[in-house]
């Protein structure tokens, strides 16, 4: 299969935040929620997950948008925090911004299919220049409007963004709800984004083509 399209995950994909992430949310549900969350609890129930869908799971009652908005971005602030008081490793993965060179070099169509809210997408796009490889109105995130991974709302908007059919693109991606989401919505190709000891949890899974660690040599998953 010759693939049409890429569309890539951002946190724990193109930027490997997971630490960070995962600091930052446990900080916030113990201080809001005053609930310590466990390991599982985090892999089922936020990684992957739109903010909306974590914020009600663990409060245990329905939010206002309002509410939401100002709940988000207090968590995101805790993060944001997190990210600047460490920059040596806030870059993009390693072998994407070759990846993403190649890409446009080809005329292959891409962009960006992520739970992060606008606040943090903006940040990713002044912290990493995203605007020199993506179409920047292409992006797609959780602006509210859209059902959170695992269901395939955001990639099927992501390849109709891109103009290429699901079936026809190349999907990255590091969490379990977001390779369902993929999955669900018929992405032709899926690549997980794992670091080495944490494989074994997608490999010879059907819904993964393949497991790797960052996107050097990553073009080899355009063409059979």
């Amino acid at each position: 299969m010759k693939i049409g399209g890429v569309i890539l995950d951002f946190n724990g994909t193109m930027f490997l935040d997971g630490e960070k992430q995962e600091r930052a949310w446990r900080q916030f549900i113990r201080g809001v929620c005053r609930h310590e969350i466990t390991d599982e609890e985090f892999r089922l129930y936020v990684h992957g997950r739109n903010n909306r869908f974590i914020m009600e799971y663990f409060l245990q009652k329905p939010l206002s948008d309002g509410e939401v908005a100002e709940l988000i971005e207090q968590k995101e602030q805790i993060y944001r925090g997190f990210c600047l008081a460490d920059p040596a490793p806030l870059h993009l993965t390693d072998g994407l911004p070759a990846f993403l060179d190649l890409l446009a070099e080809r005329g292959i169509p891409h962009t960006i299919a992520t739970a992060s809210e606008r606040n943090n997408v903006d940040f990713y796009i002044r912290t990493f220049d995203l605007g020199r490889w993506f179409d920047l109105d292409k992006l797609v995130y959780d602006d509210g409007t859209l059902r959170g991974k695992p269901d395939p709302d955001i990639y099927l908007r992501a390849a109709q963004r891109i103009g290429v059919e699901p079936g026809l693109c190349l999907v990255a991606e590091d969490a379990e709800s977001g390779i369902q989401s993929a999955y669900r919505a018929g992405a032709g190709r899926i690549i997980a984004i794992q670091p080495e000891h944490k494989r074994e949890l997608f490999a010879g899974r059907p819904e993964v083509d393949a497991v790797v660690g960052d996107f050097i040599g990553f073009e080899r998953f355009l063409t059979d």
